[in-house]
């Protein structure tokens, strides 16, 4: 492994997640072979979820110098050359820039959910779902509110494809980002020229002259020649100068295109969970659904093919809050866990539990969850009195809050007769050996299996993207490569749904529909001043 670095034959994915930027670092055999990472946190900033492009490119250089310090520490080497990299990033958002590249209005992550007017009228006009989060949606939205910096727009394009542009100088996104976009033709693996043209005819009504292909970056299939990271960029990734410039890029992805690569759901009837700050299932399917569905994001997977996506904005957060809590719990009585030590304890204790939590329910909104129809949120704890509420029963709560909305909007699915014949998890939720897991097969009622690498997820997914770009063969596809070159030996674990737990959840299910009216009290009595 030692030669293999040094002669810069490694492949690299780094994704920028909510919570965490990560980069690892894949070998020959596709394999992790070492990894870093970096903490942030979105802030709110008069009203509004954003990220500062400085910390951008601070998260992304500690996360790869921890990585490069990780592969010191395990091989005795410096890295200095890469074969291959890609980037991706949380999908949707906002990201504008006028024709110097000058950043002309914050950066509106997926969080936010001030652009419903906007979302309703493009849904109308496209006879398309297009959620709050899509950067048309925000788009429309600016100009609906007639902000100043709309006829300014040269280039708009999502966090992926913003770091991609400053380390290969090409303005491009996979086409499993740009669905997060815009709506995608799958047949032609580019952006609904019709759909299109409507919104052109609306933004020369309102006076704009640029056209939409003009500002959204270029639509990319998985493979694709997407560039080499620049001396520019190689300096950008790795101050200290060491890394050399011409490793190849891989279009960049969204999130859930690198979960689908992860987790080898990338082919028709495959689909995977991906449980972190947010939670989405991403289902491949066979045909388009009857009709359209708002709670229901139709996207597609990095070579183009329509995928159902149901997407939560809540999953982990609040149990990281509730993780803080009791590190300053155990802090006071002198113990001082780490959260890394917490997050077991408080899985595994929720496995001890009543079925249905003892009726103590977890409603886990730190911000507003489309598909239950609230533009905010407020994390609540309820029970009644007489119920009994252990630390077993809270924890429980916790676990089931992060994932029991997706069940909501993977019923619509069932509805539709969406087939399924494998759904894997990934992410940070399936971190504690058979807990979440076990949770999501109960909610679902599905079998849910996991891989060694579950708890990687996007970073590893995206270093797979790079190794299809380094490594395609003529008339290979992605399905393909995954099943033969990647997959083809790889061990999961696969838990069955228990009977006798699915009641559970469908019980704390019916609780948690009915506490939604104290969260709906709750978002008009707590404002912030």
């Amino acid at each position: 492994m030692k030669q293999y670095i040094q002669q810069g034959l490694a492949v690299l994915g780094i994704e920028l997640g909510s919570t965490r930027i990560k980069a690892v670092l894949i070998g020959e055999d596709h394999a992790p072979i070492a990894s870093g990472d970096h903490t942030w946190e979105n802030r709110l900033e008069n009203g509004v979820w954003t990220y500062h492009l400085d910390d951008v490119w601070a998260g992304i250089q500690d996360a790869y110098a921890n990585m490069v310090a990780d592969v010191k520490a395990k091989y005795g080497v410096e890295l200095t050359r890469l074969a291959a990299f890609g980037v991706s990033a949380m999908m949707h958002g906002y990201l504008p820039f006028d024709k110097d590249g000058k950043q002309i209005c914050e950066f509106r992550t997926w969080r936010n959910t001030m652009t419903g007017e906007a979302a309703a009228e493009l849904t109308d006009l496209l006879g398309f779902n297009i959620p709050q989060r899509w950067s048309i949606a925000h788009l429309y939205q600016a100009m609906l509110g007639g902000e100043a910096h709309v006829k300014d727009i040269d280039h708009l394009t999502t966090l992926a494809g913003y770091v991609h542009w400053q380390l290969s100088g090409k303005k491009v996104l996979g086409v499993g980002e740009a669905s997060g976009m815009f709506p995608i033709d799958s047949d032609k693996c580019d952006y609904d020229q019709k759909m299109i043209d409507l919104v052109d005819s609306l933004a020369a009504v309102k006076g704009y002259e640029w056209k939409l292909r003009g500002i959204l970056p270029e639509v990319q299939c998985a493979g694709d020649d997407a560039g080499v990271m620049t001396a520019e960029g190689a300096k950008l990734l790795d101050p200290t100068g060491k890394l050399e410039a011409g490793a190849l890029m891989a279009p960049p992805e969204g999130d859930a295109g690198t979960g689908m690569a992860a987790t080898n759901a990338v082919a028709v009837r495959t689909g995977n969970v991906s449980a972190g700050t947010s939670v989405f299932a991403m289902i491949v399917l066979e045909k388009m659904l009857s009709k359209v569905y708002p709670e229901i994001d139709m996207v597609t997977t990095p070579t183009g093919k329509p995928v159902a996506m149901v997407h939560c904005n809540n999953c982990t957060s609040d149990l990281n809050a509730w993780a803080n809590v009791l590190q300053g719990f155990t802090k006071a009585a002198g113990k001082d866990m780490t959260p890394g030590e917490i997050f077991p304890v408080l899985f595994n204790a929720a496995m001890e539990a009543d079925k249905d939590c003892g009726g103590v329910v977890n409603v886990n909104y730190l911000s507003g969850e489309p598909v239950t129809g609230l533009e905010e949120g407020r994390p609540m704890i309820a029970r009644l009195p007489g119920m009994a509420f252990t630390f077993a029963n809270f924890a429980r709560s916790l676990v089931y809050g992060a994932i029991v909305t997706l069940k909501l909007g993977m019923d619509i699915l069932g509805g539709e007769k969406v087939q399924i014949d494998s759904l894997l998890g990934h992410g940070g939720f399936f971190k504690t050996p058979g807990v979440g897991q076990q949770v999501l097969a109960d909610a679902l009622n599905v079998p849910i299996s996991t891989m060694e690498t579950a708890g990687e997820g996007g970073p590893y997914g995206m270093a797979l993207l790079a190794a299809f770009r380094l490594n395609k063969e003529e008339n290979e596809t992605l399905e393909d490569y995954l099943d033969n070159k990647v997959f083809a030996d790889a061990k999961t674990v696969t838990l069955m749904a228990d009977e006798a737990d699915v009641e559970g959840f469908n019980r704390f299910l019916k609780t948690y529909v009915a506490s939604l009216e104290m969260e709906k009290a709750a978002i008009q009595a707590l404002k912030e001043e």
